[in-house]
């Protein structure tokens, strides 16, 4: 095997689709989340380590939880990606338990949409679970669903209709 460049006559076009493509309105990777035990020491040390820097922060009871989105890229206006820190505020919130069954790390991809409505019922035509009967309120008043993980390879991921939309 040569350590020479790939020449481009080595690479070949993906398969054809095997048909339409299903409705999603998936538009990019919105924000990925992280559950932590503090969210100040996280927040320090993506900032330190990385550069990211706060755009958001709230306490969202409903779902009991702190959270901080650190903007990757992009500016505020939906078009930015970010990681979301979260920090359980109760026992009996989703992260509390999630950490008490895993420790800190990834706990959910949230892709961006137009419409989180019609982006679920979309994506619930094809089998996958949605978590939620109807979009409720996110970060900085999004709108926000999720599906389930046994759906989506194991992983839970929401999808998010940012408030600029």
């Amino acid at each position: 095997m040569s350590d020479a460049p790939h020449s481009a006559s080595e690479f070949t076009d993906p398969p054809p689709s095997p048909g339409p493509v299903p409705f999603s309105g998936l538009t990019r990777l919105d924000h990925v989340g992280i559950a932590c035990h503090d969210l100040d020491a996280s927040i320090a040390f993506y900032r330190s380590t990385y550069g990211f820097e706060v755009a958001h922060e709230e306490v969202n009871e409903e779902q009991g939880v702190r959270e901080a989105m650190l903007r990757i890229n992009g500016t505020d206006d939906g078009g930015a990606t970010y990681l979301q820190l979260l920090e359980p505020v109760r026992e009996d919130s989703p992260v509390a338990k999630f950490l008490a069954r895993n420790g800190e790390g990834v706990h959910h991809l949230a892709f961006g949409t137009a419409d989180v409505a019609r982006s679920a019922a979309g994506v619930g035509e094809h089998g996958v679970r949605v978590l939620d009967a109807e979009p409720r309120a996110g970060t900085a008043g999004s709108r926000i669903v999720f599906l389930h993980p046994k759906d989506c390879g194991g992983v839970l991921t929401e999808l998010v209709q940012s408030a600029h939309q």
